[in-house]
């Protein structure tokens, strides 16, 4: 409920200031999916999560959750801590899990913010997830939120979905960080090209 009530709010402040949303239909309407998006700014996983129809459980940075207050509403908001720089088993468990139930898991494959994509600073943990689960990759390219808030949001606002990515060959492949690496690339690079159209 609680979800649903900030999620609601959100959507209607994000509309007035004309936020425009496009490639709602390359969403799987079930099933398990990994939103992987670019991030540039902590508007970000508003954004994507205000865009989507179903609910989206965003991996966050474990220091978000130091503070009680902001460790509760973030997890209200159906976040769950990774600690960042490290191979957390415990996040990697929780997330396998929700792909496991089919819900939708937000990542972003660059592992912080980041004013222009960059195709060398991928974290391979999208690509692993989605190996390993079977889940559908859905690159999603957020703009607008590199610019300051109030004023410099009077520009357009965008989320644009694009198509799941085909992952068919790559299952075929023996498991190895180089394969990750070449997934990696591959979402980013669809990333990079939603942002240019």
């Amino acid at each position: 409920m609680f979800y649903i009530l900030i999620r609601g709010f959100f959507r209607i402040f994000l509309l007035v200031l004309g936020l425009k949303i496009e490639g709602l239909h390359n969403l799987p309407k079930t099933g398990p999916v990994i939103i992987a998006a670019n991030h540039v700014s902590n508007w970000d996983p508003i954004m994507v999560g205000v865009a989507l129809p179903r609910p989206v459980h965003f991996m966050a940075k474990a220091e978000l959750f130091h503070n009680r207050i902001l460790g509760a509403v973030l997890r209200g908001l159906n976040a769950f801590p990774v600690q960042r720089g490290s191979a957390d088993r415990n996040a990697i468990r929780q997330a396998l899990q929700m792909l496991q139930d089919g819900e939708a898991l937000g990542i972003f494959p660059e592992g912080a913010r980041r004013k222009v994509v960059a195709q060398t600073s991928i974290q391979p943990g999208v690509a692993m997830l989605a190996l390993k689960s079977g889940a559908v990759i859905v690159p999603v390219a957020v703009s607008g939120t590199e610019r300051c808030f109030p004023c410099g949001w009077f520009r357009p606002l965008r989320v644009r979905i694009g198509k799941p990515l085909d992952l068919a060959e790559y299952r075929r492949e023996k498991y190895s960080s180089a394969l990750l690496g070449t997934i990696s690339e591959d979402i980013m690079a669809q990333i990079s090209i939603l942002l240019r159209n």
